[in-house]
């Protein structure tokens, strides 16, 4: 579906279910005024809603826009999804990081409005990593381009956090001090997790990681990595001959043992760099969402990636 389709359905499935709420006096589940003892939020993807979960705690009912188990870049909004956008009290979301989310939020007041944009400035696509030279379309698309993966930098989000509880203090001022609490208290696990990958990377005998897609660049600047990226942002971007052959390179140059692949994106492309160099394949998880029926948070997934990330970089 087009931008444009995207954009005229987003339009008619807001205006009826605007129009069905006022027939029916009420709207959909996720509607404000639901639960009238929490602040209804809606959060665009999984590191938003682990966000606003932890530090809204009781006093707040978050939905997800991105299911577990889907890739939330490409995610489609259906007509009660653009219901709960337009009725939240709060809207949780990363301007630029999916298209029908800010076609959505668009039709929606600026004063229920969080953009993690707008509390945290972003890194440039290829910062930490190589340019993608041999890569010549999709270098052009993605020039000047901005990376949206902040929370893999644990301190950055602490900071997103911090934001986080003061607008949710101001759409709810009776529990300010408690978000503020829960801001803090999150502020120290992701200051222990930080500390643990400080510790962790500290001596590694490679510093390069090999990647599915360039998704990377917050956790390489934080802990002094460069990511080798084998597609750019964009994970369902299929990489040309030429950028596979300088990947291979790269990682022999480097000597690679291990080819990252996430858990929502196909292996076969890293599987086939792997066989080329004889390394072997993992995953590193970007956090873009929980694999569906995962019982894990954003805190054991980065544990995992840590552990990942020592075995095959050689970390004493």
């Amino acid at each position: 579906m087009t931008n444009r389709t995207t954009s005229r359905v987003l339009a008619t499935a807001t205006t009826a279910l605007l129009a069905l709420g006022a027939a029916a006096g009420c709207s959909t589940g996720g509607a404000a005024g639901a639960d009238p003892q929490r602040v209804d939020v809606v959060a665009a993807f999984y590191p938003l809603q682990f966000l606003a979960e932890r530090i809204g705690g009781d006093a707040v009912r978050v939905t997800n826009l991105a299911k577990p188990g889907a890739e939330p870049h490409d995610l489609e909004l259906s007509p009660s999804q653009v219901g709960q956008v337009s009725d939240a009290e709060l809207i949780v979301y990363l301007k630029g990081f999916q298209p029908a989310v800010d076609e959505a939020v668009a039709q929606s007041e600026g004063d229920r409005v969080f953009d993690v944009t707008g509390v945290q400035p972003l890194l440039d696509a290829t910062a930490s990593g190589h340019n993608h030279e041999g890569e010549e379309e999709h270098g052009k698309e993605e020039q000047g381009a901005k990376d949206p993966h902040v929370w893999l930098d644990p301190t950055r989000l602490a900071g997103i956090g911090d934001q986080l509880a003061q607008r949710l203090g101001k759409a709810d001022p009776d529990h300010a001090a408690d978000y503020t609490a829960r801001s803090a208290a999150l502020r120290a696990d992701l200051t222990t997790l930080d500390g643990e990958f400080n510790q962790g990377l500290q001596t590694c005998q490679r510093r390069e990681i090999v990647t599915s897609h360039a998704a990377f660049g917050y956790l390489a600047d934080r802990y002094r990595l460069e990511q080798v990226g084998i597609t750019g942002l964009s994970p369902d971007v299929e990489p040309s001959p030429q950028r596979l052959a300088q990947v291979i390179e790269e990682a022999k140059e480097h000597r690679a043992t291990t080819i990252f692949f996430e858990t929502l994106v196909s292996p076969k492309v890293a599987e086939t760099i792997a066989g080329q160099v004889g390394a072997r394949t993992a995953v590193l998880d970007p956090i873009e969402g929980l694999a569906a029926g995962s019982d894990g948070d954003y805190l054991s997934v980065m544990r995992t990636n840590l552990q990942t990330l020592r075995t095959a970089l050689s970390c004493s």
